[in-house]
């Protein structure tokens, strides 16, 4: 097959649909290229879903849409479908690259190679303080390469793919974190397979295959620290932000003052912020001056745990047709696993919003779930640290009274719903539920997916790994040996009673394990065994 002189608004769409099945083909080994022992979703998946919505912007054209309308598209599917640090930057290299493609006709190797170099300045701009190493160098990289081989379109694409591949190579000489973790820059790994997608389109050369993640060794020591040792930047911001473009320059003058990763992209009104920092209010306090937030997320970055289905069910869910009449007080809670939320609903909470840790319900998903509740005061539980600030921007954002009780975890929601009447005021419930959930100490199991040293030892992947409000408290070669150190870690003489919420990979076998271990180790310990259906995590804990 003979291969195009040019770019045509159908190449650039295939090259998009291309590049989203190479990213979810790669996504879990993208994944992988982290530094903290818990199973999370980070650079891979963010990339993934900013491509998801530009590819969802794409099928709402026209079969012969043409390439200004192309271009369009992929500009702002990424803008408002940007995800993480990672997906931000991908949005303003994809926005750069097809910014000043023609309205009609087809792209030649002349603009192609034009718009590479944009969309390296344009990347760059983005950043309030670029590093090499990262999928910056792979982007300049793939602009040079392109740039030394303009003669025809096969030879740029593939001047630009290898060079991108070269420069990825080097990332772990240009950033000790990499060399020490023995991996490449996840960002970059990335982006270069958007030029294996163009080079698949126009030189039909063939598609990378995903190697096995047991083939991907990531060695990092990790230092745990107290929690009050967690405070640098220790928290991912990141909205929409509806803006006067004269005032983008104070906003980013405000922001560079308080955080890192800064990354800003948009234009024309409406942009895409993201910020790593420890003072979430301030940074979103400095959006108010120039405009208006929405679709806010914020993220503990000392406690990223995440599954991709929690992302892709975040949604509120809806209340049933034949709910009893709104009470006095309603309470709104943030669940994962279909088994947990059922059991909220049986203690009373009117409105469920699906969420998980990296990727949290935005504000304006719980603002929409407090309205829904029929109810003109509404308590919230964010059963997460990661989700808590952003509860507290809902009470100024609807007419209810809103109080948030600051549950950290599911079983703290279930131990404050113990407390909950549906006849007070949302402040009587607010202080009684804040009480109870405080009695409860926190404890979940899941399975590491890399090396790495902590406190309590050596994790290696694979390892059942025990988490407490420490960090790893446990580590053992099976799901009970993990549980039952920890609990005898986290029991205390004081307690009393146990609750146990499994999730997937849980047994009866296992938890009869665990029951046996209590009633020899603790015998004043009662048991509650509740089925929570969470991903990634066999057993939650809860110990009053």
């Amino acid at each position: 097959m003979s291969s195009p002189s040019t770019l045509s608004p159908d190449d650039l769409r295939a090259v998009v649909a291309t590049y989203g099945e190479l990213l979810r083909s790669h996504k879990e080994v993208i994944n992988r290229l982290n530094v903290y022992p818990v199973p999370d979703g980070d650079t891979g998946t963010n990339m993934t879903l900013t491509i998801e919505s530009v590819s969802s912007a794409l099928a709402d054209l026209d079969a012969n849409a043409t390439m200004g309308a192309v271009a369009k598209a992929i500009a702002h599917g990424s803008l408002m479908g940007a995800r993480g640090n990672s997906g931000v930057i991908l949005s303003q290299i994809l926005r750069g690259l097809v910014a000043e493609f023609p309205a009609d006709g087809d792209v030649g190797p002349s603009e192609l190679t034009t718009a590479f170099a944009r969309a390296d300045e344009l990347a760059r701009q983005a950043v309030v303080r670029p590093v090499e190493g990262t999928i910056l160098s792979i982007a300049r990289a793939g602009a040079e390469g392109a740039n030394a081989h303009p003669d025809t379109l096969e030879h740029l694409v593939r001047g630009a793919r290898d060079a991108a591949k070269e420069a990825l190579a080097k990332t772990p000489d240009q950033l000790e974190v990499l060399k020490q973790a023995g991996v490449v820059d996840s960002g970059g790994a990335g982006l270069l397979l958007f030029f294996d997608a163009l080079c698949h389109v126009v030189a039909n050369d063939e598609l990378p295959i995903a190697p096995s993640l047991d083939s991907i060794h990531v060695t990092v020591h990790e230092e745990l620290r107290d929690d009050a040792d967690l405070a640098e930047l220790r928290y991912e911001v990141m909205y929409l932000l509806d803006a006067d473009d004269a005032k983008m320059h104070a906003f980013r003058e405000v922001w560079a003052g308080i955080g890192d990763s800064i990354v800003i992209v948009g234009g024309d009104g409406i942009y895409n912020c993201h910020i790593h920092t420890d003072d979430v209010g301030a940074a979103i306090e400095a959006s108010l001056d120039a405009g208006r937030p929405r679709e806010i997320r914020v993220t503990d970055l000392a406690d990223q745990v995440i599954e991709e289905r929690w992302v892709r069910e975040a949604s509120t869910e809806p209340m049933d047709a034949e709910s009893p009449p709104a009470p006095t007080t309603a309470v709104v809670a943030v669940v994962v696993g279909e088994g947990i939320g059922r059991i909220f609903h049986s203690l009373g909470v009117r409105q469920l919003v699906r969420g998980g840790q990296t990727m949290n319900p935005s504000t304006a998903e719980l603002v929409e779930a407090v309205r829904a509740t029929g109810s003109s005061q509404v308590v919230l539980l964010p059963n997460n640290k990661n989700i808590r600030p952003v509860a507290e921007q809902v009470a100024g954002l609807v007419e209810q009274t809103v109080r948030v009780v600051p549950t950290s975890s599911i079983v703290e929601g279930f131990a404050a719903l113990l407390a909950y009447d549906p006849d007070a005021s949302a402040e009587q419930n607010a202080e009684a539920m804040g009480a109870s959930a405080c009695n409860v100490v926190a404890g979940e199991v899941t399975q590491a997916v890399r090396d790495t040293s902590t406190d309590a030892g050596e994790v290696h992947v694979g390892d059942w790994i025990g988490l407490g409000a420490k960090g790893v408290e446990s580590i053992a070669g099976s799901i009970a040996g993990a549980s039952n150190e920890l609990l005898s870690v986290l029991v205390r003489p004081e307690h009393e009673l146990l609750t146990i919420i499994e999730g997937d990979g849980s047994s009866p076998a296992n938890t009869r394990r665990v029951t046996e271990f209590l009633a020899e180790e603790f015998p004043q310990i009662s048991v509650e065994v509740h089925h929570g259906g969470q991903p990634l995590y066999p057993y939650y804990f809860g110990l009053e």
